[in-house]
């Protein structure tokens, strides 16, 4: 017995997904600091003393829950950074982001997480695992990570 077989169709067209995300109460403290104070804060364990930037709620060291939010620097190291030269439609403005562009983690001063942000520099060349940066903010900040501009190479040498 033969089986019947069908033509492949395809369709190709543009398909809009809008969603709404929630920071939740911890992402949207910083997001709220960040936008009426230009503060960076994290939670700091009350158990092992670890501060987390994002902050979350409980310590991926001893698994305790957190509730104490702290302010860090808004200065630090560059642990490790990429630099993108493809472009990608940016899901909260729904323009495509220039390129290239820097990403890196970034260790700030006080924090003893990592914090992904863009960089203000894409020179390969110019970039350095453990070279400082600091966060440029926004003039019309909303309450947002976006907030945050970028990180820039610093001009001091040192933690703040």
């Amino acid at each position: 017995m033969s089986k019947k077989r069908y033509p492949l169709l395809t369709i190709s067209s543009a398909v809009e997904q809008p969603y709404n995300y929630s920071l939740g109460r911890y992402g949207g403290r910083l997001a709220q600091e960040l936008k009426d104070h230009k503060r960076i804060v994290g939670t700091k364990c009350p158990k092992c003393g670890r501060v987390y930037v994002p902050p979350r709620q409980v310590c991926g060291k001893c698994f305790t829950k957190m509730d104490e939010f702290v302010e860090v620097s808004s200065k630090g190291n560059l642990d490790s950074f990429t630099v993108v030269y493809f472009a990608f439609i940016d899901p909260e403005t729904g323009k495509e982001r220039p390129v290239p562009y820097g990403y890196g983690m970034i260790k700030l001063d006080g924090a003893d997480s990592e914090f992904l942000h863009f960089l203000e520099e894409s020179d390969i060349e110019k970039l350095k695992v453990g070279m400082r940066v600091e966060a440029v903010f926004e003039e019309k900040r909303t309450g947002g990570f976006k907030d945050i501009k970028y990180f820039k190479i610093a001009t001091d040498g040192g933690p703040s």
